[in-house]
């Protein structure tokens, strides 16, 4: 029975110890430490309850899937891994948390790690780490190189991305927490097929979220010769501490690759978790923006939300947020059923569930609206090809 301990450490040095994680046979076994039920907080609240005994599962309970990577970081685990000699098929959930040790996103941490590779701290140059992703990407490197699975072997989603220390125009790879004066920064690279301002499309996307009233983190284009790249500060960090996060989808269940959520349930878990009317808000302004701006890759784990004892659960600040069609050109997300064309009359209903007025309602999609209409504005701003900002101006709901 492979074994697994699992921490809470907001602080660094000061860890609080949530429980221990097996497997055996297909089966994931969880059970609570003695400290954590007393001292603890609600990690999972609807799919692990803090209670004593031991807990059975048929998979990884979402809030530690949460800390695992999937698409990019686990295509440089796996090619990682058959570089040394090993089969990727044999390395379990439990394996690769061990493998992410203290360098998951969030704040729990896995014990004793096994993290294969640690290049230690050091600088690079940001088009070196981007060539050396796309050869990756690309099946074109004999050699997966420690830094660039130090720095991607993390964060989610299938476009390659990299965690990094940021401090002014220096860029610094390795383990957390980053020497004074360096900040904790996610920075994507281009995808197949992505055309060369794919970074500056969601750099004008982040502004004109901004300018909707959406709160989203600071941000940045990181330009080198490689390419204009979209950098964001990661809102799973606040200076030296580290943030609980927990992903809509692994929250209540979600699988986050079937189109299987309406924004009405994800009005009432906002509800339900936070208690927090502000959060209902924000997240009906966020559905709004997706609609009109044509983000349609609004898929469960694309919303998240935050726990720090003395906030409680609060709703994430938003992130991918683009130009993007989703399946069968519809939202993976649906407004009351309405996944194609969803528009006022969905607004309001769901506005009403979620008990906003119908004023309050209007003043929100208005501002988004004035936001949305200022798309050419922002795409110039940040240097969008003018043949890419008319083509995605056309698809825009204003």
């Amino acid at each position: 029975m492979k074994r697994l301990h699992v921490r809470y450490e907001a602080v660094p040095g000061q860890a609080l110890a949530v429980g221990e994680l097996a497997e055996e046979r297909g089966r994931v076994f969880f059970e609570f430490d003695a400290s954590f039920l007393t001292h603890g907080f609600p990690l999972s609240p609807f799919k692990l309850p803090v209670a004593p005994g031991l807990q059975t599962f048929q998979r990884l309970p979402g809030v530690f899937d949460d800390a695992l990577p999937d698409g990019w970081g686990r295509l440089l685990m796996d090619r990682f891994l058959r570089q040394r000699g090993d089969l990727p098929a044999a390395f379990t959930d439990l394996d690769r948390l061990a493998w992410m040790g203290t360098h998951a996103m969030g704040a729990l941490t896995f014990h004793p790690p096994s993290q294969g590779v640690d290049a230690g701290l050091a600088g690079f140059d940001l088009g070196w780490l981007a060539r050396e992703a796309q050869a990756v990407l690309l099946g074109e490197a004999g050699v997966v190189l420690p830094e660039l699975l130090q720095a991607g072997g993390s964060p989610g989603g299938a476009r390659p991305k990299v965690l990094v220390g940021v401090g002014g125009d220096d860029l610094v790879t390795g383990p957390e927490p980053y020497p004074d004066g360096y900040e904790p920064w996610l920075v994507k690279f281009f995808a197949k097929g992505d055309a060369p301002d794919t970074g500056a499309v969601e750099a004008a996307y982040a502004r004109m979220a901004q300018a909707a009233g959406i709160v989203f983190p600071e941000h940045r284009l990181f330009e080198v010769r490689e390419g204009r790249f979209f950098g964001v500060k990661r809102f799973d960090r606040a200076g030296r501490r580290r943030v609980h996060l927990h992903s809509l989808g692994n929250l209540i269940g979600a699988d986050f690759r079937v189109p299987c959520l309406d924004y009405q349930e994800i009005h009432q878990v906002v509800r339900l978790l936070t208690g927090n009317q502000a959060d209902v808000q924000r997240v009906y302004r966020l559905m709004v923006f997706n609609v009109l701006a044509h983000n349609r890759d609004d898929h469960a784990k694309n919303f998240a939300f935050l726990y720090e004892p003395e906030m409680g659960w609060r709703l994430a600040p938003g992130y991918d947020l683009t130009f993007a069609d989703g399946p069968g050109g519809e939202h993976t997300t649906t407004v009351c059923g309405e996944g194609r064309s969803p528009g006022r009359e969905q607004f309001r209903r769901v506005a009403e569930g979620a008990g906003l007025g119908v004023a309050e309602a209007v003043r929100i999609e208005q501002e988004v609206r004035d936001a949305v209409s200022r798309w050419p504005s922002f795409a110039r701003a940040c240097g969008v090809r003018k043949a890419t900002w008319e083509r995605l101006a056309k698809r825009l709901a204003v």
